[in-house]
């Protein structure tokens, strides 16, 4: 379902249904601007939930004998969910891009407390600001043709998360910030300077002030150990709500609302969406294969796992380093989601997940 709402490309769209398309996404750009990154996130899961818990529903009353499910309510997974209004390559990759223009804009903005360059604060509300909602807006119609463009050349991969992924590093060179960044370690994968509470001089403004060298994206949630360890009970949780309900989608939906409780101070709150997401497409893979629950579980805890050491190796190479946020999680969605993209086209999977490949 989540492939399908992407599959028309752009240039198949009446100018009507293109305009009604690119107008919504430049207020939704806007509005993840107004609210914030995360924050406009955190809506995506409640609006997900929401709209798998009546698609479940459906299904339940679609079962009963004599009883037409009928259309309960419109899809609100693909249109509002996953779509123009809390879409993340839209509403979060405007509030991202929003960030990265004020971190160089209005540096004085920086609330007491950050301690990372102000152009990674996703947790930031902008209000009003006419500029900074523009720059939101941009993005997120931006965010949209990515996605559109990606599921209509047939990118086998989660077309959203490679979306906001790129509209993430476009923000990084349109206001002049490192692609990658330059490593205080030996390498890019080195967090020792961030353990050591290493400094370096901030060159922006000609201030003198200092920041960490390295900045982890989370610095409660980087240790391999600990990634991997979350990755597992997330990939087994996911799996098992998938296999009681049908849902792909319910677990990263839980997910994502966890976030409420890290935007409000909530300390190490673990950041799980994509090893949720990730760890239901290994069940859905696993059953038809193994013939068995308990080892789809198993299995689900394995990609939940690779999907939580994928987004910690990004994070390492293209959050770390540089001075605006690059979105771990989705970096890792389509990582994965390309692997199982491919191998299907290659017949060597069942399915390709929820892609529509």
């Amino acid at each position: 379902m989540y492939g399908t709402i992407l599959q028309i490309p752009v240039l198949e769209l009446g100018i009507e249904e293109f305009l009604v398309l690119f107008v919504t996404a430049l207020a939704g750009g806007a509005f993840g601007a107004a609210i914030g990154a995360l924050p406009a996130f955190i809506f995506t899961g409640f609006v997900v939930f929401l709209g798998e818990g009546l698609a479940i529903l459906q299904r339940e009353i679609a079962a009963l004998d004599g009883v037409s499910g009928g259309a309960l309510a419109v899809d609100l997974t693909g249109v509002i969910g996953f779509g123009m209004v809390t879409g993340p390559h839209i509403a979060f990759a405007g509030g991202v891009a929003a960030s990265a223009f004020a971190g160089k804009k209005y540096p004085e903005m920086e609330p007491d407390g950050w301690d990372y360059h102000f152009g990674k604060d996703i947790l930031y509300a902008f209000g009003t600001k006419p500029d900074v909602l523009a720059v939101g807006a941009v993005f997120g119609a931006l965010g949209m043709l990515i996605a559109r463009l990606a599921g209509g050349l047939g990118v086998p991969t989660d077309g959203i998360a490679l979306s906001v992924v790129a509209t993430a590093l476009l923000a990084r060179v349109a206001f002049g910030y490192p692609l990658v960044g330059t490593p205080r370690g030996s390498n890019l994968l080195d967090m020792t300077p961030f353990e050591r509470e290493e400094e370096r001089v901030v060159t922006d403004g000609g201030t003198g002030e200092t920041r960490l060298a390295t900045e982890p994206w989370l610095p409660h949630q980087y240790r391999w150990s600990g990634v991997t360890a979350i990755g597992l009970v997330g990939g087994i949780l996911a799996g098992y709500i998938w296999l009681e309900t049908g849902s792909i989608f319910m677990g990263y939906a839980i997910s994502a609302m966890s976030l409420l409780f890290l935007q409000l101070g909530v300390e190490k709150i673990p950041v799980t969406h994509h090893i949720t997401l990730i760890g239901s497409v290994g069940a859905v893979l696993a059953l038809p294969l193994v013939g068995s629950e308990p080892a789809a579980l198993l299995v689900a805890g394995g990609f939940g796992a690779l999907a939580g050491v994928v987004g910690e190796v990004s994070q390492r190479i293209f959050y770390a380093h540089s001075d605006t946020h690059v979105d771990p999680p989705a970096m890792a969605i389509a990582f994965v989601m390309l692997v199982v993209g491919v191998l299907y086209l290659f017949g060597l999977l069942p399915s390709a997940g929820y892609l529509a490949i």
